[in-house]
């Protein structure tokens, strides 16, 4: 991966899960990390870790990546690349693509058209390096892999020039710690402002594409109707940004009924999980939403816009609701579920842990990585090594 940094978001939880669940099978897992080594973020990893930093500069070029591909690629059955637009794409094409090991690409979002409308400066930066770069990376990939079939459609509106061998496989994480009592007396404890509360939790990146200020505003909206009310804003964000949310939220008369607890992690972050009412993330682009996956996995019903990419299977499993990423959306989002019925939203919350159950454990998607990649035929003749690199 580009990096295991979990501040930078992304697929580290999936990735590491993922590996965990396929050496349980009996498969070699390695990732390499274009990280320095001394990171102390890659002191926890679960699996074998390489990492051939420090990097240079934003794209993260690294001298070392092709040179290590080249001497270490045979001793895999595949390597798997995740992410785009930094050089871990580009470098393993450039180490495997005379080689007799196989690479695939996960693009996690990457190119979704929601980033060439929103950055279209950044997306004409992009196109004299298409051509020669990512655009060979994806045609001479055994596959590029995505994780539903709405991103799979979408990611051929990014560019007029495009070619790749596209499959979906599953996605997901490991199930949440079962403690629920145990973990949301933890985390109401640590925030008393919350106690006999009914919030509503945001737990992402504090993010432009996040929807965070449709968030702020429509909780002012419906507020009113139950001074019991609260959202937690958790999640890491610039300064800047942090700061322009929390006077937003002054201005709409809300900043005491608004926490911001940063970034949640362990027993914080599934307290926080089994301790609210609902998750809320109204995307502007979100191409899986690791954190929606989590909330399902506690039993708690999500609230999510159509750019979520998953939205309808969750609408499908009647696991939560989904709205435009329009303010009259996000507003539409929390004034249809403060309207349910008492039933209602526990037997939501009941479908939530189903829809989990039956689409969205580690397991499935380490398995459809290897059916994908053909590992499960030759698993008495070798191993399945992961060289996974993100952006």
């Amino acid at each position: 991966m580009c990096t295991l940094d979990p501040n930078a978001g992304g697929p580290r939880e999936g990735v590491c899960r993922e590996g965990v669940f396929l050496e349980e099978l009996g498969h070699t897992v390695s990732i390499v990390t274009l990280d320095d080594p001394e990171s102390s973020f890659l002191q926890d990893v679960p699996v074998a870790v390489i990492a051939l930093g420090p990097s240079v500069g934003a794209y993260r070029y690294n001298a070392k990546l092709v040179p290590w591909l080249r001497n270490h690629a045979p001793e895999y059955d595949a390597v798997v690349v995740n992410g785009l637009w930094q050089y871990q794409s580009l470098g393993t094409w450039r180490a495997l693509s005379e080689m007799g090991t196989p690479h695939y690409i996960v693009v996690h979002g990457m190119l979704d058209p929601w980033f060439k409308h929103e950055y279209p400066l950044k997306h004409l930066k992009k196109w004299p390096y298409w051509p020669w770069a990512d655009y060979r990376v994806l045609c001479d990939a055994k596959a590029v892999l995505f994780t539903s079939e709405e991103e799979r459609r979408q990611a051929k509106k990014s560019f007029w020039l495009y070619r790749a061998t596209g499959r979906v496989v599953a996605y997901g994480t490991s199930p949440p710690p079962d403690d629920s009592i145990g973990l949301s007396a933890t985390f109401i404890a640590a925030h008393p402002e919350l106690q006999g509360c009914r919030f509503f939790l945001f737990l992402s990146r504090i993010h432009e594409k996040k929807g965070c200020d449709l968030v702020l505003q429509a909780f002012a909206k419906v507020s009113g109707s139950n001074p019991k009310l609260h959202l937690v804003m958790a999640g890491p964000g610039s300064p800047a940004l942090v700061k322009r949310l929390k006077r937003l939220a002054e201005e709409r008369g809300i900043a005491d009924r608004v926490s911001w607890p940063g970034r949640l992690q362990g027993e914080m972050k599934w307290g926080a999980f089994y301790s609210a009412e609902a998750f809320v993330l109204p995307s502007h682009q979100e191409n899986f939403g690791i954190a929606v996956v989590e909330a399902l996995g506690c039993g708690l019903p999500v609230l999510i816009s159509d750019k979520v990419n998953i939205w309808r299977e969750i609408v499908s499993d009647n696991a939560g609701l989904a709205e435009t990423d329009t303010q009259l959306g996000t507003d539409r989002l929390l004034s249809r579920w403060l309207e349910l019925p008492r039933q209602s939203r526990v037997d939501i919350g009941t479908n939530a842990t189903r829809s989990y159950q039956a689409r969205f454990r580690v397991e499935a998607m380490a398995r459809s990585l290897l059916e994908v990649v053909g590992a499960e035929s030759r698993a008495e003749a070798g191993v399945v090594s992961r060289a996974g690199v993100r952006s």
